[in-house]
């Protein structure tokens, strides 16, 4: 008994480091951080969006990030704020009336992060928006080229309405 004792131990401490060193080859500890932070800033993106914090907004963004969706492009912190703004100032009007208009949500779903440099990486993901009182009003895919400028990643190309 004491001999399989022998054998069993070191069998099954070689089988967790066996497994765990296979979990966690070709993870760069690097690499999952920037993971981490750009998940970070794409909820940060939808609750800046939601909220109708145009500031915050167009803080995600590089000095001369764009967002793309069909048919219009809009380019640049100033310009970005603007659109943030403009629809808000139009969901306010909207809430003035009888029926009221209902609170603005976007879901994301299915996202894949794609490296493409050291500081450059690409957003892949199926959005939904809706409104609390309609259901679903939009949906589509998009593709965010993301750069990380001083140690933070920020959002340089937002595209919704991607052809390919």
């Amino acid at each position: 008994m004491d001999r399989l004792r022998l054998l069993v131990f070191p069998t099954a401490a070689l089988a967790a480091l066996i497994l765990a060193s296979s979990c966690t080859a070709g993870k760069d500890p690097a690499r999952i951080e920037d993971r981490v932070a750009i998940e970070q800033l794409m909820w940060d993106y939808i609750q800046a969006l939601d909220s109708g914090d145009a500031e915050r907004y167009a803080a995600l963004f590089t000095p001369e990030g764009e967002f793309k969706g069909v048919n219009m492009s809009v380019k640049g912190h100033d310009a970005l704020k603007n659109m943030i703004a403009g629809s808000g100032e139009a969901r306010a009007a909207a809430n003035q009336g009888d029926a009221p208009a209902g609170r603005l949500y976007h879901v994301v779903t299915n996202p894949h992060i794609e490296f493409i440099g050291q500081d450059r990486a690409r957003f892949h993901a199926y959005w939904m928006g809706a409104l609390s009182d309609r259901g679903v009003t939009s949906a589509g895919r998009e593709v965010n080229d993301l750069v990380r400028v001083d140690g933070r990643w920020l959002i340089d190309v937002r595209d919704v309405a991607p052809k390919d």
